[in-house]
């Protein structure tokens, strides 16, 4: 683990490394640049990411390839109808001696990928629930701590929706991201072809290992704001809330449900990391809206008109911005 002598020489360490990453992670994958930043955000934040996007974008080569970066240990969890809660934290067993033991589940990795995650029931999908916000599972009675960093990253395909069970608003709130994975460019889907179908495989070096990540977590809580950047980040989640004194009136027309607190805190401590990758040592109202979109997407219900007239999450809260 690197030690630092001040809060700056640590700051700047971290937006080298995260250029580095950047640089790692691009000899694999090709043309994701947004979605790259926004989980690397994650990570450094101590949050966890949906990501949506049809198949055969590289979700699992995306996340992969980042633990690989990260020198972190990964697990795939291939979500189906028939997978149970014991499938993924782990269960019991008697050994030879005649004593029960846990074994542990996949979710013991400090990143998890939860392939598919609206596949499987609602008593499956709340098992992660514990893990995502307490760092921990309960077995039996005991309470089993997981490894520090910790990451969930969920991917769903947004086309399929027969026969799965999409994730209850308690459950999507959990999440920090909901990050929107969209087709390659033609340029970069051409580069991603000659890459693939070649014999030659790029190696990803190791630049940083699990004490650094969690230090630079730390690091990021410890990021002063300034009081007009709060307020804007509580304004703007204020705004979504329909039917309250500081609705906006967009807002009034089209949405049911607007977000809870935990989007205002996300925005804060996303915008603090979004400022520390750029360079800065503390955010400002631009750091909270660029990550806005993926904090708000999954919090926002739309009511009947919004639905009807054709009107997406995405429109209305770029309106807001």
């Amino acid at each position: 683990m690197r030690t630092f002598s001040s809060d700056k020489e640590a700051a700047d360490a971290l937006a080298a490394s995260y250029h580095t990453l950047r640089q790692e992670i691009g000899k694999v994958i090709i043309g994701q640049d947004e979605v790259v930043r926004l989980v690397l955000t994650a990570v450094f934040s101590q949050g966890h990411c949906l990501l949506v996007g049809v198949p055969g974008l590289a979700k699992t080569l995306l996340i992969q390839t980042i633990a690989d970066s990260l020198d972190l240990s990964f697990n795939r969890i291939q979500f189906t109808p028939d997978l149970m809660p014991s499938d993924i934290v782990g269960s019991e067993t008697m050994n030879q001696q005649r004593d029960f033991q846990f074994v542990r589940g996949p979710v013991f990795a400090n990143i998890v990928l939860a392939d598919e995650i609206n596949r499987t029931p609602p008593k499956t999908q709340a098992a992660l629930l514990e893990s995502m916000q307490e760092y921990a599972v309960t077995v039996a009675g005991h309470r089993y701590a997981l490894e520090r960093p910790f990451f969930v990253l969920a991917t769903q395909n947004p086309i399929e929706q027969e026969g799965t069970y999409p994730l209850p608003e308690a459950q999507l709130d959990r999440f920090m991201f909901n990050i929107s994975l969209d087709y390659p460019s033609y340029e970069a889907e051409l580069q991603i072809v000659k890459n693939t179908t070649s014999d030659k495989k790029p190696v990803v070096s190791k630049i940083l290992h699990a004490d650094d990540i969690q230090a630079f977590q730390h690091l990021v809580r410890r990021v002063p704001v300034a009081d007009n950047v709060v307020e804007y980040a509580v304004s703007l989640v204020h705004k979504t809330r329909p039917n309250t004194d500081r609705a906006a009136p967009r807002v009034n027309q089209l949405l049911e449900w607007g977000a809870g607190p935990r989007a205002s805190q996300h925005l804060i401590v996303g915008a603090k990391c979004n400022a520390l990758l750029n360079g800065k040592y503390s955010p400002d109202i631009e750091d909270v809206q660029a990550i806005a979109l993926p904090i708000l997407r999954h919090r926002l219900v739309r009511n009947f008109k919004a639905e009807a007239e054709g009107i997406s999450i995405d429109q209305i809260v770029k309106e807001l911005l």
